[in-house]
């Protein structure tokens, strides 16, 4: 099956129902016999996701560069922990060792990376599927505004085919790569 990045938020004061989603997201993945690549840090969503893989018995990658290995505190249960030294590498090793990307709900860390897989994509540097998961609406309203930037020129509408927009679980895994 496909390694599978997932790009999600690190905080530890999200609500519960997100750290459940992330929770599910992994264990759905371990299913499928994909093989998850996160972020390396064990903390609100990226740790959940993790969590839920390896407790339905998948096997997790985690890449995090030196100077969050403390902030984020390293999730040393990765089957595979790669400690980069910077978040440049980091993002590289993820997008080389990745055969999709799936978008959970995140901050301006979890955007930064949407945007680089997304506009790597787009600059043909990959072909890989990047998938967002708009739970309830999360990413309606960014997507909205970007769709608006079309017209003007400032994005290619053809850059919205590179991105597949799902509203559950059950939608995302449909649609990553067997």
């Amino acid at each position: 099956m496909a390694a599978v990045c997932v790009f999600c938020a690190s905080s530890q004061t999200l609500d519960q129902r997100w750290l459940d989603l992330a929770t599910s997201v992994g264990a759905a993945l371990a299913r499928g016999g994909h093989v998850l690549v996160s972020g390396g840090g064990r903390a609100g969503m990226m740790g959940a996701v993790a969590a839920g893989a390896r407790a339905a018995g998948g096997h997790t990658i985690g890449i995090i560069p030196q100077s969050l290995v403390d902030r984020e505190i390293a999730d040393t249960g990765s089957d595979e922990l790669v400690v980069t030294d910077g978040l440049a590498s980091r993002k590289n090793m993820m997008i080389e060792k990745s055969d999709a990307f799936l978008t959970l709900p995140g901050g301006i860390g979890t955007l930064d990376e949407l945007f680089e897989v997304w506009t790597t994509g787009m600059l043909r540097a990959h072909d890989k599927p990047v998938v967002v998961l708009d739970v309830d609406g999360f990413y309606s309203g960014l997507l909205s505004w970007l769709r608006t930037l079309a017209p003007g020129g400032f994005v290619r509408p053809e850059a919205f085919d590179l991105l597949t927009v799902v509203p559950s679980i059950d939608s995302a895994m449909a649609v990553l790569p067997r």
